[in-house]
């Protein structure tokens, strides 16, 4: 994690559940897991009654999507020297990243089948 803006950074502004923000810098290598972790032991004044338990159920959420544990910030091409939001969620577990295309494929099978018989 970083702590100096340069243009290498990323900066991430961070928005909990009830809609308090923190900004904080980090390096494009950084990870999913790697930001919780930094989050978790660096937790900001004004989020105490949302404090967790653990850094391993903090969760990041870019664009409507969950972020896996060890995708970075420079492989979602984020641009560096600019401010980034992801909301910041406690949830114990995630979704499989193609959960949601193999629900739709059991549908359509399970419709083929009734349609066969």
């Amino acid at each position: 994690m970083t702590t100096q803006r340069d243009p290498d950074t990323v900066n991430l502004r961070l928005i909990l559940v009830s809609g308090k923000t923190q900004d904080f810098t980090f390096s494009p290598n950084d990870s999913a897991t790697d930001i919780a972790r930094y989050v978790f032991e660096n937790w900001p004044e004004g989020w105490e009654e949302e404090q967790v338990s653990s850094p391993s159920i903090l969760r990041l959420i870019f664009q409507g999507r969950f972020l896996h544990g060890n995708v970075t910030l420079g492989a979602l091409k984020l641009p560096p020297g600019r401010t980034t939001v992801m909301h910041l969620v406690a949830r114990e577990t995630l979704p499989e990243p193609n959960s949601h295309g193999q629900r739709n494929r059991e549908k359509t099978t399970e419709s083929s089948c009734c349609l066969l018989l």
